[in-house]
């Protein structure tokens, strides 16, 4: 199982997802001038995705720091609700300040922005 999610995600980046949309495409449409059309655009779209993701801050950042810290809480809360006995480990001293210091950072720079991209409207 745990196998299957990182081959998945792997995939992801680099370009099974790409890979499987073009087959369905190739297999499913008659047309071969029309079918080419789709398939360049289909891969236009997903290179430029990838390019914006690559460029932005956010994939290293939730890569890297916010994804291990939420499967730390899901599983700190998941311990407290179920009594799981999972012995879940308390973050050191700094770390604890830290990430509760940019977990609140973030949720406030992204309420921050979806509250002024509404006002914008």
């Amino acid at each position: 199982m745990f196998l299957k999610i990182v081959k998945w995600c792997a995939s992801l980046f680099t370009g099974g997802a790409l890979g499987n949309i073009l087959d369905t495409i190739e297999h499913h449409m008659d047309d071969e001038t029309k079918k080419e059309e789709i398939k360049a655009d289909v891969t236009k779209t997903y290179v430029q995705a990838q390019a914006n993701l690559m460029v932005g801050r956010t994939w290293w950042f939730q890569l890297f720091f916010v994804i291990p810290l939420g499967m730390w809480w899901a599983a700190v809360c998941f311990d407290s609700i179920w009594h799981l006995g999972l012995n879940v480990a308390k973050l050191p001293e700094p770390l604890d300040d830290w990430a509760a210091y940019i977990i609140s950072a973030l949720f406030l720079v992204d309420g921050t922005k979806a509250v002024l991209g509404r006002w914008k409207r």
